[in-house]
């Protein structure tokens, strides 16, 4: 059984569709269906059913699902051990919030290519929640993500990488000098109360009793900041990482304390194959960080 059939088959299925599979891969449609029928033969079985342009696993499909995806991870992690060099082979397959991506791991990446230029490295941008789960399931190696509401299980290894106590953002224009009084008078961009940062906002505004005028809800801190340089609002959000200098059009002031804060920092599998690779992902971080 060749594992790329394998492949191809699981992104067929995760993408519904035959001709994102192929565009996924870099393949032709015919050269995906071509594969598809090759590994049917092998099984014996049909595993994808057709109706149209979309596609979905058979009852036999739907069987091996999981497995196919367990046989590719020990694919990868076999590859990986069998480097003859003192990191375990890549690709790394990394997650990273918007956030980490943008502000934290530019200057990373661009040190890691140089001491590392054959060490391929898979980036995966995504909210907090899904890249933990993709971690602990082994879909990911790694990730920088915010530290949940509850503990780390003991098969993780985790590293404080940044606190970002709140801050309240205002167009960089706007003079500010009891922001509690700000949050009760100007219109409120608030960040999703589903996610780390929004609910310590939500927790930071009940304790003081103050209900601002919610103009907006939603998730992402640079597409919040956008909307405060826009003059739409003012919001409550983590003091985010950025590369470079910060916007000139968004100022941040500090809150009256006690401040909550959230902790950014990797996590990664303690007995993964690459869980070596990855340490010395978050080694790197720490020095670019002047944490090491």
């Amino acid at each position: 059984m060749d594992s790329r059939f394998l492949q191809t088959y699981v992104h067929v299925v995760e993408l519904g569709s035959i001709a994102q599979a192929a565009r996924h891969q870099g393949l032709t449609p015919a050269t995906v269906q071509q594969r598809l029928r090759a590994l049917e033969t092998d099984m014996g079985s049909a595993l994808i059913a057709r109706s149209g342009r979309t596609v979905k696993p058979t009852p036999a499909g739907t069987r091996i699902l999981e497995r196919a995806r367990a046989i590719l991870r020990d694919v990868r992690d076999l590859r990986s051990a069998a480097s003859d060099t003192e990191l375990p082979a890549g690709p790394l397959r990394l997650g990273a919030t918007p956030t980490a991506l943008t502000g934290i791991m530019p200057p990373v990446l661009r040190t890691w290519v140089a001491r590392h230029p054959h060490i391929e490295i898979y980036i995966e941008p995504a909210p907090t929640t899904l890249l933990y789960s993709k971690v602990l399931s082994g879909e990911l190696d790694g990730a920088l993500l915010v530290h949940p509401l509850f503990a780390i299980p003991k098969t993780c290894a985790w590293r404080d990488l940044r606190q970002e106590p709140l801050v309240l953002a205002t167009p960089a224009d706007m003079k500010v000098r009891d922001p509690l009084a700000v949050l009760a008078r100007e219109p409120y961009i608030r960040y999703d109360r589903s996610v780390v940062g929004g609910k310590m906002a939500e927790d930071y505004l009940r304790a003081r009793n103050l209900r601002p005028h919610v103009r907006f809800e939603l998730d992402g801190i640079e597409s919040i900041a956008r909307l405060v340089a826009e003059g739409l609002g003012v919001a409550l959000l983590p003091d985010w990482a950025t590369t470079g200098a910060p916007s000139s059009a968004v100022r941040r002031w500090p809150l009256p304390p006690p401040c909550p804060v959230r902790t950014v920092g990797a996590i990664w599998p303690r007995a993964g194959v690459r869980s070596a690779l990855m340490q010395a992902f978050v080694e790197l971080t720490e020095t670019q960080l002047g944490l090491g």
